[in-house]
Formats: C-alpha cells, sequence, structure tokens
C-alpha cells in the first residue's frame, strides 16, 4: 500500500476512534440518559418520523430486524411506544411515541443539544464555520452522495456584519500576504467611520452570505459629492468559485451609479492580482501608484478610477 494511501487510512481509523468515544458511543449511558447509542437513536427516529414502519427503521439505520424488534419491545414495555396497523398494508404496523415516550426522548434531546452548544461556545465565528463546512464536507464524501452546493446571496449588513469585516480582513491578509495588526487597525477605522457618519442613500454595505454566514464583503462611501469610493472588497477561501468578488463590485458600482455619482475611486496594492482582474473588468483605469511601507511590508499604493 502506498504511503500516502497508509496515512489516510491511519486518519480515518484515529478520526472514528476520537468521534466514538466523544460521542459516549461506547459505553451505555449516553448523555447520562440511560440509552445505549444505539437505542437512543432509534428513539430519535421514532421521535421524527411519526407513524414509520419498523422495516423502513431496520434498513434506514441498518439495523438487524431482531435487535430492531427487542429494543422496541422494551420501549413499548415501557408505555413509550404505540402500534397501530398501516391502512396501506394490513400486515404492518406504524409506529408511534405515545406522551410517555415523548417525555423519556425531552431530556435526551435537551442534553445533546446541550453538548453541541458547549462546542460551539468555545469557537470563534470563524472556527464554527469551519466546523459546519468541514462537517458538511466529511458526511458528504463518506456518504457518497451528490449534493447541490448552496449557493450565495448578497445583502445590505446588519448588526454584527461590521465586526466580522474588521476580523476577517485582519485574518485573511495575515493569512495570505503576512500583513500585521496595523492593517486591521484600518480597517477597523474605516468600519468605525462607516457606521458612525453613514449617509442611507450614498453610503452602503454589501454582506456575501453562505449558508447563513457572512463570507464576502464590499463598501460604497462618499468622498464627495460627485465620488463614490469602493472599499473592503474581501471573499473567504471558502466562499470561491462563485464569482462573488465580480459581484460585490458589480453591486457597489451599480448603487454608486444610481446614487448620482459622477465616477468611482477605489486604491489597492499591486499585490492583489484577483482584486485588480475584477476592477480592469469592471472598467476601472489604473491613474496613480506608489511606493510605501505599510502594514509590515513594502508594497505598492495604486489609485483606481471608474467614470459612472
Amino acid at each position: 500500500m502506498a504511503e500516502r494511501e497508509t496515512t489516510a487510512v491511519a486518519a480515518i481509523r484515529r478520526f472514528n476512534r476520537f468521534h466514538t468515544r466523544w460521542i459516549g458511543a461506547l459505553g451505555g449511558n449516553l448523555h447520562g440518559s440511560g440509552f445505549a447509542l444505539i437505542e437512543a437513536r432509534v428513539l430519535y427516529e421514532l421521535a421524527e418520523r411519526d407513524g414509520c414502519l419498523a422495516v423502513e427503521l431496520s434498513r434506514d439505520l441498518d439495523l438487524d430486524p431482531a435487535y430492531l424488534s427487542r429494543i422496541l419491545k422494551r420501549f413499548e414495555g415501557q408505555g413509550w411506544l404505540e402500534r397501530q396497523r398501516s391502512d396501506a398494508d394490513g400486515r404492518a404496523f406504524r409506529l408511534r411515541l405515545t406522551e410517555e415516550g415523548q417525555a423519556a426522548f425531552r431530556p435526551l434531546e435537551a442534553a445533546s443539544r446541550a453538548q453541541a452548544e458547549t462546542i460551539l461556545s468555545r469557537l470563534s465565528m470563524t472556527e464554527r464555520d469551519r466546523l459546519v463546512g468541514a462537517l458538511s464536507d466529511t458526511q458528504s464524501l463518506l456518504s457518497g452522495e451528490r449534493t447541490t452546493r448552496p449557493r450565495p446571496l448578497i445583502r445590505e449588513h446588519r448588526a454584527g456584519d461590521i465586526g466580522w469585516v474588521v476580523s476577517a480582513h485582519g485574518r485573511l491578509y495575515a493569512e495570505d500576504y503576512g500583513w500585521d495588526l496595523t492593517f486591521e487597525a484600518l480597517v477597523a477605522e474605516i468600519a468605525a467611520k462607516f457606521l458612525r457618519e453613514f449617509k442611507p442613500g450614498r453610503e452602503r454595505c454589501f454582506i456575501a452570505e453562505l449558508d447563513g454566514a457572512p463570507v464576502g464583503s464590499s463598501f460604497v462611501v462618499e468622498e464627495d459629492a460627485r465620488t463614490a469610493k469602493l472599499r473592503l472588497v474581501l471573499v473567504e477561501k471558502r466562499a470561491q468559485g462563485f464569482g462573488l468578488g465580480k459581484a460585490l463590485v458589480q453591486e457597489a458600482v451599480d448603487f454608486a451609479r444610481a446614487a448620482g455619482y459622477q465616477r468611482m475611486a477605489l486604491w489597492t496594492n499591486d499585490i492583489l492580482h484577483a482584486a485588480r482582474a475584477i476592477y480592469i473588468a469592471e472598467g476601472f483605469k489604473l491613474v496613480a501608484e506608489e511606493r510605501h511601507h505599510s502594514f509590515g511590508k513594502d508594497l505598492v499604493g495604486q489609485n483606481w478610477e471608474l467614470t459612472l
């Protein structure tokens, strides 16, 4: 077996050991409920799928029918489960939790949710986004299911978004270009001024959102009565491939044009090749450039303009 494949197999086995221990699969008291893992899963399915058939549970959970039957008999003996003959097939019975069964399920559901919330409370918003994306990818890859890639949307900013803009800029530019904290400080100043001096109808922040989380931004701010300035264009790495950078710039240009500005200006640096390509495609022209030392790096700053 090739070394790369050996490493991959070891990684999968290591994750399996971690996951079974983490969810309590090796014990018989999941979340302190008194249920073994498989019993808790059957109870969950019964609560979520009112009126399902035993054959459906056996198939979907890949459980031996005799083993499932013993679990169902235990639940029935506790008064948690009732059976009703199926209208479609007189030989089959539909399974429903009784009020007592729902009461037995609620503490288990609450404990499971509390565990997830405890985990999320230890993570930053960026780490939460990474975790959700990784879990989705893991499920898709392991199941072999072809899932439709979610589509992003672009909306106006709302409470909490500007803080994300500052954090994302600081993090991504440090990771990709090694810029120091003075860049994040600059972004924070720009963002604070936007909120403090916001001019409705003349200024706008666009936020790109994917899976309910912000992944991109662009700002239109007033430079003077005739000139709008494009600022803080950014797209998270996980949202690349949707054309969001272009879409965010186009939204900003369209807004500036509708607001009555006659031109749009922006400042960038020559190393930001992907952003510069978008600006060129949109019709921006380079009007000046200057070497400078900022954010811990020697850079070439550029001024671009677009006639609206």
